[in-house]
């Protein structure tokens, strides 16, 4: 399986650089994973919901553009489907029982994602109704599909 987070903007941070690479090394036992990022925008505080748009409908463009016609697409929102880890780990197997052996999960800029780029989606999937940095959710990713990879290989992990 081949596995792609697609992303809007770089790792600014090097623990999370650090985390989302530890991850990654540890995947490499289960599947092969790239990390595509596309340029993100900038956007001034207080900017209005026209520039606003403005910004994920670029950011958008950029993400589409590197979708995969043969991957099957995860898009993280918070509107998504919500499952557990057990679930998860599922949803990772089936998808490569029914044939596919691309999964490319998206994750947008700041702003969210921009509804053609949900419109790709195979899925829609929300970790939590909490809002999390963008950042942050390339590393919460990475352990999910590591935690999931684990459980479907009845490997310990802690609960």
């Amino acid at each position: 399986m081949k596995i792609t987070i697609l992303c809007v903007g770089k790792l600014k941070e090097s623990f999370y650089r650090d985390a989302v690479n530890e991850y990654r090394k540890r995947l490499s036992a289960y599947c092969r994973t790239e990390v595509i990022e596309v340029a993100d925008e900038m956007t001034r505080d207080g900017a209005g919901a026209a520039l606003e748009e403005q910004v994920r409908k670029r950011e958008g463009e950029r993400l589409l553009s590197r979708i995969s016609q043969d991957a099957f697409v995860i898009t993280l929102e918070i509107a998504g489907k919500k499952m557990d880890s057990l679930q998860f780990s599922d949803l990772l197997q089936k998808i490569g029982t029914e044939g596919k052996s691309h999964i490319q999960f998206v994750i947008g800029g700041s702003l969210g994602l921009h509804p053609s780029v949900s419109q790709k989606a195979d899925l829609r999937l929300s970790f939590s109704d909490l809002t999390f940095p963008h950042q942050l959710m390339r590393v919460i990713l990475c352990e999910q599909i590591y935690r999931g990879y684990r459980i479907m290989n009845r490997a310990p992990y802690h609960k």
